[in-house]
């Protein structure tokens, strides 16, 4: 199934927490089907004095969420994406919102 949501794409968060913030995606877990956004669902760790990190001390860390709970940004408000085909076998991301093109995900066929 193709994706939605890409790393660097700029997304709204839709339900949780942090419903409403706006944020980077920073990676994207394929086989969980989550996002992690930059500024979204920070947890504290806790760590524990190591030799590459002596202090030990709490460490404020983004989580993952589940990828239905965001969308792409368009002008700072959620919009839906779909796929079009170029004639010249091109496939681009759209968003419905404004028709602004997202990203090409792969070039013309040879």
């Amino acid at each position: 199934m193709a994706r939605h949501i890409k790393k660097g794409d700029t997304v709204v968060v839709t339900a949780g927490n942090d419903s409403g913030k706006v944020g980077e995606v920073l990676r994207v877990i394929t086989s969980d089907d989550r996002v992690v956004v930059q500024g979204v669902n920070i947890r504290t760790r806790h760590m524990k004095p190591t030799q590459q990190n002596p202090q030990g001390g709490l460490l404020r860390k983004e989580m993952p969420i589940h990828i239905s709970n965001v969308s792409p940004a368009v002008d700072g408000k959620p919009s839906r994406v779909r796929f079009e085909t170029q004639a010249d076998g091109t496939k681009k991301r759209i968003a419905v919102r404004g028709g602004k093109e997202l990203h090409t995900l792969r070039g013309p066929r040879r």
